[in-house]
């Protein structure tokens, strides 16, 4: 495993990153062999963790917790906060107020409780999940900075962040004298590559370290989602509509055969560019299985030539989205019609 500084923290880290998402409920409930899962990524040399607290509603944390006993000192741990812990994405159980978001009086308390499910007193990364248009960032690093100097955090982070606010993240860190954002973690893969356009700029502008999320596209680039075969694997049955987009799919379609030809499974051509960028610190790999790990594990080593990559731009060209991640964010702008559009009477008056 060769190791790549964590933006200009110092910290070594894995180019695979685990991610805990799917240990807990929501993918593989069996602690047992979620650990065992973890314990062999470890042995394999990825030294880079990552979860969050509402991930399985906590358990996720407090899987990854047992499994590093006796380990904590050689893992680089990060976990996020911004959600609740209760999170139900259908919207049917609401949340409480106050436990959630980006504050001060947040955050603290929901440090603390990963701290506790992670059974360790510091975490070397901690990550907003994703921005919070109802807090002031200057409150959000504020505490951060709090949390960085009472030893609890080695790093902050953000994710998920457009290009315009990690710069506006930064500015105001600056003037108000406090710790600035080390990492940002986006979606990225050859399937969405919107983020060359500005975040991987702009992060390493700013020497910050980057954690992409999805770089199988949230499992389209497996090769197990086809263009004209009924699919009912895990994540289908979730409903994911990024599953079904036909665009996406007759992508799939034309870079089976690049990977064929280049002779590897599309995962590993798909994480082999993921961590080709520059701009790229680890690529996060999201195992639900033994079997699943040890097939990326294969492919840790896989550089792609200039030529591959140049067909992969012909394919989805640099810059590009196509189609969207249903995780993915979206700014309030684009959520809500209202703030796109003047009131009727204004409008009738105009």
């Amino acid at each position: 495993m060769h190791y790549r500084t964590l933006g200009r923290t110092g910290i070594k880290v894995s180019p695979y990153a685990l991610g805990a998402m799917m240990f807990g409920a929501v993918g593989n409930p069996d602690h047992d062999d979620s650990i065992k899962i973890i314990h062999r990524a470890l042995d394999a040399g990825i030294n880079f963790i990552d979860t969050a607290d509402m991930y399985s509603h906590g358990e996720s944390e407090g899987i990854v917790g047992k499994a590093l006993k006796g380990r904590r000192d050689d893992v680089v741990l990060a976990t996020k906060a911004r959600f609740p812990v209760d999170f139900d994405p259908s919207g049917a159980t609401p949340s409480v107020p106050n436990r959630s978001g980006a504050s001060r009086r947040w955050l603290i308390r929901a440090l603390d409780d990963s701290l506790r499910r992670l059974g360790t007193d510091y975490v070397d990364l901690y990550q907003i999940h994703q921005p919070d248009p109802d807090t002031d960032i200057e409150e959000t690093l504020s505490a951060l900075t709090d949390l960085v100097r009472a030893g609890k955090v080695r790093a902050v982070g953000t994710s998920s962040l457009p290009a315009s606010d990690i710069v506006h993240a930064h500015w105001v860190a600056e003037r108000r004298g406090l710790v600035r954002p080390r990492t940002e973690q986006p979606p990225y893969s050859i399937l969405n590559r919107g983020i060359e356009r500005e975040v991987l700029p702009v992060v390493q502008q700013y020497g910050m370290g980057t954690l992409v999320w999805s770089p199988l596209a949230g499992g389209l680039l497996t090769g197990r989602y086809r263009r004209y075969q009924p699919n009912a694997t895990h994540r289908s049955q979730f409903g994911f509509r990024h599953l079904t987009d036909e665009r996406r799919l007759d992508a799939v379609e034309e870079l089976i055969p690049l990977a064929e030809d280049a002779g590897m499974p599309l995962t590993h051509l798909a994480m082999a560019f993921a961590i080709a960028h520059p701009g790229v610190t680890s690529a996060i790999i999201g195992p639900r299985t033994m079997e699943q790990l040890d097939g990326l594990l294969a492919g840790v080593d896989v550089t792609l030539t200039d030529e591959i990559l140049d067909r992969i731009d012909e394919i989805v060209p640099p810059g590009t989205d196509i189609g969207t991640l249903d995780m993915a964010y979206d700014p309030p702008a684009i959520q809500h019609a209202r703030l796109r559009r003047r009131p009727v009477d204004e409008r009738a008056a105009a």
